[in-house]
């Protein structure tokens, strides 16, 4: 049994390792054409809300707490902090990952297409 679980641990491990190296090879350019997907919803620009909230300094920022956004209870008790790891889980299911939360996008399916979006809202939008 503690063979197994450490097992199960490891790859755990490796497979986080893995996503994290996935997400640091983003590209920012190709992630600015896939961010308009987001932009009906989202801008760019610190304190300008939209249906949903200004993603500006989102990266390193508690969920639910930008400025002047009435957030879900859901999303503001959810705990989180967006870094690319929970970002890129969001995106991959945004209802599945905050039940409850307003975000009405289904979000994005693939891997580089989140990466890409990753890279580019860490990148400020330039």
């Amino acid at each position: 049994m503690v063979r197994y679980l450490f097992s199960a641990v490891a790859a755990a491990g490796l497979l986080t390792a893995i996503s994290g190296a996935a997400l640091a090879d983003g590209d920012a350019e190709a992630g600015k054409k896939v961010f308009n997907k987001c932009k009906i919803c989202h801008t760019l620009e610190a304190g300008v809300n939209k249906v949903g909230p200004s993603l500006a300094g989102v990266v390193g920022r508690p969920a639910g707490t930008g400025e002047g956004f009435k957030y879900s209870e859901a999303m503001a008790g959810s705990g989180l902090t967006w870094d690319a790891a929970t970002i890129d889980q969001y995106l991959a299911d945004p209802k599945g990952f905050v039940p409850g939360n307003k975000m009405a996008f289904v979000g994005l399916k693939k891997e580089e297409d989140r990466a890409n979006v990753i890279a580019y809202l860490q990148s400020g939008g330039q």
